[in-house]
């Protein structure tokens, strides 16, 4: 089976023919172009969002092309709709193979004095504290099924950004606990992996949509010229980093557990930042 053709082929240990994968944060970006990337690997997948529209949206763009999705509202930061996504997801296909955690938000771009504490708590509680749920009530399932984590971190959880406080210390979290969880999972025969993206060409949580046509514009002028700065030149395309995702996530990555990868054209590698 093949993916589209901006994401290549799979390979024999990329298949997940009889297996169930479930992507949150999966309406759009990283998180859509995964869901579609596994299930044009033969997976089952279960669309988790906030956003009812969007997300159900992936579910049918998959529907469409041949494969097996199905579509769960849940904000990841609620312990109580969490569960509940678990428990429907079981229901519904009755295992669970790999978890994508991928739901996240910027939280816009202020110094930490700044920083409202209501804001701070907002971004903690879906980019930290959300992989902590999903893989709270998900880890019991992986471990039946000697499954796979894959968490999306970010380039900011491994170095300083500007004016993204709680951005890079949810995502530094969200690092660390990957390599906690690889630890403690091992054994059990679950690997956790985590990829860090840097530029990406996607707007995350809609937020340039939100801003005024001009400053949206100067937004995405700002992002293109840093990713100008790095080795490669550009930001990626989410099919580049769905693809790195599908490959931790199956059998093609069976000894790494606990790795950090980044997916980022060389922007660690640089420090050139253009505030």
């Amino acid at each position: 089976m093949t993916l589209n053709p901006e994401s290549g082929h799979t390979t024999a240990l990329e298949h997940f023919d009889g297996r169930v994968a479930l992507v949150t944060g999966a309406s759009g970006g990283i998180g859509r172009a995964t869901a579609r990337a596994l299930a044009a690997a033969g997976a089952q997948v279960i669309v988790a969002d906030v956003d009812p529209g969007a997300g159900e949206d992936t579910a049918r763009t998959i529907r469409d092309g041949g494969g097996t999705a199905h579509f769960i509202a849940c904000d990841v930061s609620d312990p109580e709709q969490v569960r509940t996504l678990l428990e429907q997801t079981i229901g519904t296909f009755g295992q669970l193979d790999v978890l994508i955690n991928n739901a996240g938000i910027s939280g816009g771009a202020q110094r930490l004095h700044e920083l409202d504490v209501e804001d701070w708590d907002r971004v903690m509680a879906v980019n930290l504290r959300g992989p902590f749920l999903c893989a709270k009530y998900a880890l019991p399932h992986l471990m039946n099924r000697r499954g796979t984590m894959v968490n999306v971190a970010s380039t900011y959880g491994l170095i300083g950004a500007p004016q993204a406080p709680a951005y890079c210390a949810s995502k530094g979290g969200v690092v660390n606990l990957t390599r906690q969880l690889a630890v403690d999972y091992g054994p059990s025969g679950v690997r956790v992996n985590a990829v860090c993206p840097g530029y990406v060409d996607t707007d995350m949580g809609g937020q340039r949509g939100r801003l005024a046509p001009g400053q949206a514009a100067a937004a995405l002028e700002r992002r293109e010229s840093n990713a100008a700065r790095q080795p490669l030149g550009r930001q990626a395309h989410v099919d580049e980093v769905a693809r790195v995702v599908v490959f931790l996530a199956s059998g093609a990555s069976s000894f790494m557990t606990g790795s950090i990868v980044t997916v980022d054209g060389g922007c660690t590698s640089t420090f050139n930042y253009n505030q």
